[in-house]
């Protein structure tokens, strides 16, 4: 009896860490504030004094008790370019405020695993060591959001026929060149094309990628509506992402993307949230310049 106690020790120790779940969120530290502002305002200070850039703050509507802090860093982006293609999907990092001070933001293991997929292996270090500056700088209470397995992560799906991150439901518009779809989803973004706007923007000219984070304001179909079904706590998930290679404009289709985000997320909850991915596909399809055409049903 003690042999096979030491032996299941001693595969379990052996065990590669990768093959452990992880969550999307980490709790931070609370943060001594006095309304939602100075909250948002001390969590950039920190962030700001450990070397991360903000690059936007966004208040949901219908949320008004939370905001998120978007920020990039310098590493972080140099790794992109090296990656190139999808990975520029991940070049915002989302920090969430809730008004009573509390502070979550997205784990680099989850979420880089699944946008980097096959290529996050050569790049771990750097994406662990991102967890440790965003721990230093916001704290580590631990992770939070549901577990995923790490070793699906590059292929995640909520279950079997629904989507991925490569699913091509993602390609929203191809556009003549890289110019013209940047020009297109800033001009889109600025009129408030379906109700929505710009949080955030990263543009790499020189490997033809860009990055934008996209309020979706709509109110009756935008994030106050199917965030609070699905669980506001979860709001570092915010905001999604609109992101161009070459000339071809895509987003991550909804019912992964929100999956992805949601990971616990009950068959019953997807089910009353089921216009949502349909809705979004047609907010972000105007936003690409193209004409929005319902996706078949999984």
């Amino acid at each position: 009896m003690v042999r096979r106690v030491i032996l299941l020790a001693a595969i379990w120790l052996a065990w590669p860490a990768s093959a452990a779940a992880v969550s999307p969120y980490v709790m931070g530290d609370k943060i001594a504030c006095a309304g939602l502002a100075a909250c948002v305002h001390r969590a950039e200070q920190k962030l700001q004094s450990a070397g991360f850039q903000i690059i936007g703050v966004h208040s949901p509507l219908g949320l008004p008790q939370y905001a998120v802090v978007v920020v990039t860093d310098k590493t972080l982006l140099n790794t992109i370019r090296a990656l190139g293609g999808s990975a520029i999907a991940g070049a915002g990092i989302r920090v969430g405020i809730k008004v009573d001070g509390t502070v979550s933001y997205i784990n680099p293991d989850y979420w880089y695993r699944a946008y980097f997929q096959k290529k996050f292996e050569s790049r771990s270090a750097s994406i662990q060591a991102l967890g440790q500056r965003l721990a230093k700088a916001l704290g580590d209470k631990g992770q939070f959001g549901g577990d995923v397995p790490a070793l699906d992560l590059p292929a995640y799906r909520y279950m079997i026929g629904m989507e991925r991150f490569d699913s091509d439901k993602a390609k929203l518009y191809t556009h003549a060149s890289f110019r013209a779809a940047v020009k297109t989803v800033q001009d889109n973004l600025a009129k408030g094309v379906n109700h929505t706007s710009k949080v955030y923007e990263v543009i790499l000219p020189d490997k033809k990628l860009a990055v934008f984070g996209v309020a979706m304001n709509d109110p009756q179909h935008g994030e106050g509506w199917w965030v609070k079904q699905a669980g506001a706590e979860h709001i570092a998930a915010l905001p999604w992402e609109i992101y161009i290679v070459n000339g071809t404009v895509y987003a991550l289709y909804a019912r992964y993307r929100t999956a992805l985000a949601w990971p616990e997320l009950t068959m019953g909850t997807f089910m009353r949230i089921s216009d949502h991915p349909d809705t979004v596909q047609e907010m972000l399809t105007g936003v690409a310049g193209g004409k929005y055409q319902k996706a078949s049903a999984f």
